[in-house]
């Protein structure tokens, strides 16, 4: 009997065909996409940058939104915030606005959450993401229902921890 290995998920693909949620748990401080590093730089020289690098997704979650799709994020961030997170906190105003809600939750409340970031689509389809160094390599398609219940309850468990962008900035985005 041979064991067969899921494919690769096409997170493309996931997020055109999910039916009603699809949810991120975001676990690095910093990740290293090359469409960033300009406006990064510029926001943390001048506290503003031009936001065509993210249009794309912004675009996505608008449809995904209207079409009647819930789009949802938790980031869990170290404190004090480092500019890169800094500058993640900024542009979620943007992400929100475009109708993908995210939040925040500090790393010292984040005990017992998984270590890793994953999508998860209509509470029946996972996508763990693999990084090196910021850089996202690849993920693997998880379906396994045991596994499903588990990455559910840990979103249930972020999401409950979490709390707004517009809170979090409140009390974090004027850090140094």
């Amino acid at each position: 009997m041979t064991s067969q290995i899921p494919p690769a998920p096409d997170l493309g693909q996931l997020f055109a065909e999910f039916e009603y949620t699809a949810y991120r748990l975001e676990t690095l401080d910093r990740y290293n996409s090359p469409n960033m590093r300009e406006p990064m730089a510029r926001y943390l020289e001048t506290g503003t940058t031009d936001m065509a690098w993210l249009e794309g997704w912004l675009n996505t979650v608008r449809a995904r939104v209207a079409g009647g799709r819930v789009v949802r994020r938790v980031r869990v961030v170290s404190l004090p915030l480092s500019g890169y997170n800094r500058f993640g906190l900024w542009t979620a105003a943007f992400n929100n606005d475009a109708g993908e809600d995210i939040r925040y939750l500090a790393r010292d409340g984040a005990a017992g959450l998984p270590e890793f970031d994953y999508w998860l689509f209509d509470s029946h389809t996972a996508a763990r993401m693999h990084f090196d160094d910021g850089v996202a390599l690849d993920s693997d398609l998880i379906t396994d229902p045991t596994t499903m219940v588990e990455l559910n309850y840990q979103r249930d468990a972020a999401w409950h921890r979490a709390i707004t962008r517009d809170e979090f900035a409140a009390e974090h985005l004027d850090q140094p």
